[in-house]
């Protein structure tokens, strides 16, 4: 069978299908996933770039880690529910397949900028890096650009 065809027909797909209030509040849960995400990665990142400097980046960077973390997961969990709602259409959108592919990207930026001694150098006090900076500046672009993807979806067919 094919996937995409089993995800629709996915109990709980048929119910956000037919239901008038469970896909708008799954719908509003995304979009606060998303603002969780791109307030606290913003704030980071512009916090790295040079931005808050009152503010310690080891006081301000782990919370708005978890923060953007928290705001990833609920934004992965709801798009999920989203997309099962009407599988084949969005697997054959252009602007959804971009936002995704930035949304990779982005996480793939995060884990090399966690990985790296930099981010750690730069969070017990030492200078930020020009690789800890360049990724904060890919960050906020491939980010920005999976917001403007995802709205884009409902424009592109």
């Amino acid at each position: 069978m094919d996937p995409l065809a089993a995800l629709s027909d996915w109990s709980v797909a048929a119910a956000l299908r037919r239901s008038a209030v469970l896909y708008p509040l799954v719908n509003a849960a995304h979009i606060l996933g998303i603002g969780l995400l791109i307030g606290a990665i913003t704030a980071l990142d512009l916090r790295v770039l040079g931005a808050f400097r009152a503010a310690p980046l080891a006081v301000f960077g782990p919370p708005l880690v978890r923060v953007a973390g928290a705001g990833v997961a609920l934004a992965v969990g709801t798009g999920f529910l989203l997309f099962s709602v009407r599988p084949a259409e969005y697997a054959a959108n252009p602007a959804f397949l971009l936002k995704l592919g930035l949304v990779g990207l982005g996480l793939v930026n995060v884990l090399a900028l966690r990985l790296g001694s930099g981010w750690r150098q730069a969070l017990a006090g030492g200078p930020v890096g020009a690789a800890v900076r360049g990724g904060a500046v890919l960050s906020l672009l491939l980010w920005v650009g999976a917001v403007l993807a995802g709205r884009w979806i409902a424009f592109v067919g």
